[in-house]
């Protein structure tokens, strides 16, 4: 077992990235302060403007991008690649690697003391094309991970063997090892969706959400309970923690065809944790990992969780449109 005083345990983070999970931690557990600090540290939900994509940014997102941005400067990462900003930034000419990173998911629920995250990917970079460093096969990721910042804060990460969870402990300021193999539990009776816009989902959304909230009177023969958070990484870490499904479906709202959720800064690391813990991420239909954006803010529907429930809803997507709730909702052919 090899230490750091940032990690009490670096046995099972590749050598070559340490510095780069080095700077991500630091950075972390000083957002983790200022957080817990709330309005002691100023006015950290106050909108200072919008990103790329519309989404309003407050002043902890532009706060976390630049401290990330500072200080993987002195890492071996040479391209930058941030949902806060447009374009990939160049760090370190000399550097090896590509980084994406969400600084700070779901920053709405800052005001409110509502867990919120932080969500990173790894690639190796291609010399002299920042872009194409990124818009490549999710399978290609060398790390996906996240830090949550709740009543607890932790690191969770994959380097492509298992995952692991890391927690900080105010005491030594230490991330210290708390799970060398995090799997997503198969049996849950929890699901995750923005229930607010079932109008606009297609039928097969629809007609799988019915089925749950019909409850042991319905195809599923069991009760259901609903969660949403409308944060990625809360959603996340309960998935990964207490199983379930997560929904974000592309709907028939204008913007909203590809859903909301970014493929490269969200999408791609965490479909490849969520994988390695034994679980399914897709679109609704085919498997996240095995695509790619062909722009850095590109969007796609996200679908992830326990991977039998991920799987029932592509079963559901796949039915021709006038079929779903015939067969699903009259018949119940799959039945729980």
């Amino acid at each position: 077992m090899s230490t750091t005083d940032v990690f009490d345990d670096t046995s099972h983070i590749p050598a070559d990235l340490l510095p780069v999970m080095e700077a991500l931690g630091v950075v972390g557990r000083d957002l983790c302060r200022t957080i817990k600090r709330g309005p002691l540290g100023g006015s950290l939900g106050a909108g200072v403007g919008e990103n790329l994509g519309g989404d309003q940014q407050k002043a902890l997102d532009v706060m976390a991008d630049e401290a990330f941005a500072e200080a993987l400067k002195t890492t071996s990462v040479r391209y930058y690649a941030s949902e806060e900003q447009d374009e990939v930034v160049e760090l370190n000419p000399k550097g090896h690697l590509g980084l994406a990173i969400d600084p700070l998911d779901g920053s709405s629920n800052i005001d409110v003391n509502v867990s919120i995250g932080t969500i990173f990917s790894i690639f190796e970079a291609k010399d002299g094309d920042p872009d194409g460093s990124f818009l490549r096969p999710a399978d290609e990721q060398l790390c996906g991970g996240y830090i949550i910042y709740g009543p607890q804060t932790y690191i969770v990460v994959t380097f492509g063997n298992g995952v692991q969870s890391y927690i900080f402990d105010p005491d030594t300021t230490v991330w210290k090892l708390v799970e060398t193999e995090h799997k997503v539990p198969e049996k849950a009776r929890e699901f995750a969706i923005n229930a607010s816009n079932y109008r606009h989902w297609s039928p097969a959304i629809r007609a799988y959400i019915d089925d749950m909230l019909a409850g042991e009177t319905g195809p599923r023969d069991q009760n259901f309970n609903m969660r949403w958070v409308a944060s990625l990484v809360a959603e996340t870490h309960r998935i990964m923690s207490r199983g379930g499904i997560f929904l974000y479906p592309g709907d028939d709202r204008t913007g909203y065809e590809r859903g909301r959720l970014r493929m490269v800064y969200e999408c791609a690391p965490i479909a490849f944790l969520i994988e390695q813990a034994g679980g399914r991420a897709t679109d609704g239909h085919d498997r996240i990992m095995s695509q790619q954006a062909k722009e850095l803010h590109a969007r796609t529907p996200f679908v992830f969780g326990s991977a039998d429930k991920v799987a029932r809803v592509a079963a559901y997507q796949d039915l021709p449109t006038d079929e779903v709730s015939a067969l699903f909702g009259n018949r119940g052919l799959f039945r729980a």
